[in-house]
């Protein structure tokens, strides 16, 4: 049987949700619900295949008005959330990734998380397919769903076979220079695309809301305004929360708490360690002796 999540109360506007403890999951659901959806966020990536519906995909700013067939590619930390139309019957396939998994797949010609690294670096998460090759992508998910649902001999090293050979096919799909996406096929404000990958590469210079309208020669009401409008949070709220999210995955990766904290634009370490701990329930210290399975932001599920 495919398996589901479950589902748990919403408590913040921004939250993480779902933890992920194998390589990989894969979920195919199908429902008619009057449900609204929060911005939310993964610490793994995640791969949506849509097959039906009336569905718009919000990705970091962008719009995703998705056609049956379409793959979204969400990088981990990725602040989304669908707006579905309960009229219709929403069915897609969906696949959690977990990273360490994907990076071990690595050889010298072959990096299976580079479409996700594409993805982030265009800000694009669209993969629009043509029909052949929409129909391979069907065939090689109904093997994974079978094998994932078997209990034969050999049906887990098949199914990570299957999982592995979709990776393939979506990075081939995806290389740089391969790839161009289509403005058509998602809706956004360029200048609040500009400022949000902006953001995400001077996460340690001065993102404050006066540096920020200097930069883009707007009025720090207006832009204020406008971000919240085109993005649906704050622009502090945003900034603070890409940097906490850094800092932790710096720590992760074994950087000290000082220097992760300075990495990220916090130059006071106190101001750092009240906002690690507010939205993460402990403090930066206690996080960098622990397993990330149990960090958890207050308030989170």
């Amino acid at each position: 049987m495919t398996q589901k999540p479950h589902p748990n109360p919403q408590t913040k506007k921004e939250k993480q949700t779902g933890y992920l403890h194998q390589n990989f999951r894969l979920f195919h659901l199908k429902d008619k619900k009057n449900q609204e959806f929060e911005f939310h966020y993964h610490d793994f990536n995640k791969i949506i295949i849509f097959l039906s519906g009336n569905v718009t995909y919000l990705v970091e700013g962008k719009a995703y008005d998705l056609k049956p067939g379409d793959i979204l590619l969400i990088n981990n930390h990725d602040l989304h959330k669908p707006i579905i139309d309960p009229n219709t019957d929403y069915e897609r396939i969906i696949l959690w990734l977990q990273q360490d998994f994907i990076r071990s797949q690595k050889d010298r010609s072959c990096d299976l998380s580079q479409c996700f690294t594409t993805a982030n670096e265009k800000r694009f998460n669209l993969i629009r397919l043509n029909p052949q090759l929409q129909t391979d992508i069907q065939t090689l998910l109904k093997q994974l769903e079978a094998s994932l649902a078997s209990q034969e001999f050999g049906h887990e090293a098949l199914s990570q076979a299957y999982f592995l050979q979709l990776m393939v096919y979506l990075n081939r799909v995806f290389l740089p220079g391969a790839y161009q996406p289509q403005c058509s096929d998602s809706r956004y404000d360029k200048q609040i695309s500009e400022i949000l990958d902006y953001i995400n590469r001077h996460l340690d210079k001065d993102l404050s809301n006066e540096t920020l309208s200097k930069q883009f020669y707007v009025s720090k009401y207006y832009l204020m305004h406008k971000f919240k409008e085109h993005t649906g949070y704050t622009l502090h709220a945003y900034v603070q929360q890409k940097r906490l999210l850094h800092a932790k995955d710096l720590m992760q990766d074994g950087v000290p708490v000082l220097k992760a904290a300075a990495l990220c634009g916090f130059s006071d370490y106190s101001t750092f360690l009240r906002a690690f701990r507010k939205f993460y329930g402990i403090p930066p210290k206690t996080f960098a002796m622990t397993s990330c399975e149990t960090l958890v932001p207050e308030g989170f599920e």
